[in-house]
Parts: C-alpha cells; structure tokens; sequence
C-alpha cells in the first residue's frame, strides 16, 4: 500500500520502512463463514467480502500446495455467558451457534487438513491455542486475509504484530461492508504494525521460498531427532 504525500501520520514519523517477509509463513483465515459470505444472513452479502473470500481462495489453494499450513476461526458461541456483551450491539450474533450453518466456514476457502480454531472474541489469537501452534511450527510470518477489515481483521493483525509475526494483509483478501472503514483500517495498520499488500504480491512471495516438505507425524520426527542426537554421541 502506498500512503498519500504529506499524510499526517508519516510527517509524524509512522509507516518509515517496509518489514520485511520472513521465510517460515502461515496463512490465517479470520471469519469466511456463511454468517458474512451468504447473503441471505443479516451480514452476509457485502461485496467487498465476496472479494474477500475469492482471494483468500487462492492464496490457501497455493499455500496447500507448497506445504504452508493455514488456520482457520470462525465465531460461534453456545451460550449467552460465551456470548458476553455480542448482543447489545449485534443481535444477529444468537444465530452464530457452533455448527449452525452461520459459523461453518465457506466452502471455497475450506479444505481437508486445514486447522480450525474458533474463538469468542475479535482477535484470532484471544483465547485460542493459535499463537502456541504458530511458534511450535516454527511460523514467523502470517497472511491475515478475511473479515471484517476494520473488526476481527484489524484485531488479529495488532495482535499478530504484538506476538512478533511478520505480518502480510493483502487488501483484496480482507473485506468489509463499507469501503471507507476498509480503507481507513488498511492505511491504519499499514502505518504502525503490518504490510498492507495483495493476493498477487502474496502469492509472488510465495514462489520466492525454498521448498517445504509435508508436516510429518511428530512420533516419526522425534525418533528421527533421536537417531540423530545417537549418531552424534
């Protein structure tokens, strides 16, 4: 993303350089459930999100294919306790209970072997086991693609850079109902915590990385590392 001349935040000293991609990435899929992808919900149907889920394809597509593991959240809740405060300002949010239609995750970006990990709250990483998975593969960078650009996105992307992550937001990837509240949070993070993208310049960045192996079973790699750590003894 390139930020307007003379925008306030940059004669301020924000958005100075670019950080950089590392070369262990993960992709994470925030909220391309049917509750915003189906437009026969009361959130569902906005454009932006279908461009959203479209991209969001792609990249996993690739992802899979080079051995890149992707992570999916959905929100779902059981109970009004789960649901805290959700209802005063989204009422439609009682619908979203866990494997009602309106928290199953949209079939073009869904696969086999993916992980799923739903969450209560805006962020991916609030209450989810996903920063101790992504330490534990080793993953130094994340693809934040999905909705709400300026909701759940926005909140993981902050979180993402406060965990330490590299973090990549391709713009055609992340979506909202509006266009100005798309926008606005893009330059936002773009400025302080993230590189703002797309799903072309993501997918590039993929063709640069050397080859990943299939994840094998951790017993198989321990009792390779034990071989290992014998021949050397």
């Amino acid at each position: 993303m390139k930020l307007e001349e003379g925008d306030a935040w940059v004669n301020k000293g924000y958005g100075q350089a670019k950080i950089a991609p590392g070369s262990r990435p993960a992709v994470l899929i925030v909220d391309l459930q049917y509750a915003f992808t189906d437009p026969s919900f009361t959130a569902g149907g906005s454009p932006l999100i279908d461009r959203a889920t479209n991209n969001a394809a792609r990249i996993a597509a690739e992802a899979r294919r080079l051995h890149i593991p992707v992570f999916h959240t959905v929100v779902a809740w059981d109970n009004e306790i789960e649901r805290g405060l959700w209802p005063i300002k989204l009422p439609y949010t009682r619908e979203m209970t866990t494997g009602s239609r309106w928290s199953t995750p949209d079939e073009r970006v869904w696969a086999e072997g993916d992980v799923m990990l739903p969450k209560l709250w805006p962020s991916f990483f609030n209450g989810t086991p996903l920063h101790s998975l992504l330490t534990a593969e080793g993953i130094d960078t994340v693809i934040v693609t999905g909705c709400t650009t300026s909701g759940c996105v926005r909140a993981t992307s902050v979180d993402a850079f406060s965990y330490g992550f590299r973090t990549l937001v391709p713009e055609d990837a992340v979506g909202d109902h509006g266009q100005d509240a798309h926008e606005s949070n893009l330059r936002d993070i773009h400025r302080r915590y993230v590189e703002v993208t797309s799903s072309d310049q993501v997918l590039a960045y993929f063709g640069t990385l050397p080859a990943r192996e299939p994840r094998k079973p951790v017993d198989e790699v321990n009792a390779q590392m034990q071989s290992e750590h014998a021949s050397r003894v």
